[in-house]
């Protein structure tokens, strides 16, 4: 079982600090139990071999949602994991953040003054073409 779930971690690049007797105690400590193997398998499900984003871009997407919770913890892991594991340089970290600030800003001002989403699908749709 623990080599099973050091093996998950690893091939899915959950975490890449997986030890040999299981999941790090921030995993331990915070997942219940009964349900650690299935949260684990289904985050491996969108990280596996099978995926259709590259990982680079699965972390750029996943720092910019971080940034947006806010999430402190997923924020250090996906910037840290990006810069030492993928490569990723600082202009593709501000980047995704920015991005992420300005779809928050254009969420915000468009939802906060009650736009009409049909009017806005229709012009955007004439706008795209």
């Amino acid at each position: 079982m623990k080599s099973l779930i050091a093996g998950i971690l690893f091939s899915f690049s959950l975490v890449q600090i997986a030890q040999a007797d299981g999941p790090p105690p921030f995993m331990k400590d915070t997942l219940p139990e009964h349900a650690m193997m299935e949260i684990l398998k289904s985050w491996g499900a969108v990280q596996g071999e099978g995926a259709a984003v590259d990982a680079k871009t699965r972390e750029l997407i996943a720092l910019a949602v971080a940034a947006q919770i806010p999430c402190e913890y997923c924020v250090y892991a996906h910037t840290t994991r990006l810069k030492e594991k993928l490569g990723a340089s600082d202009a593709e970290l501000k980047e995704a953040v920015a991005i992420a600030g300005y779809i928050r800003l254009f969420s915000t001002v468009f939802n906060g003054n009650g736009y009409s989403f049909e009017d806005f699908k229709d012009e955007f749709n004439k706008a795209l073409h």
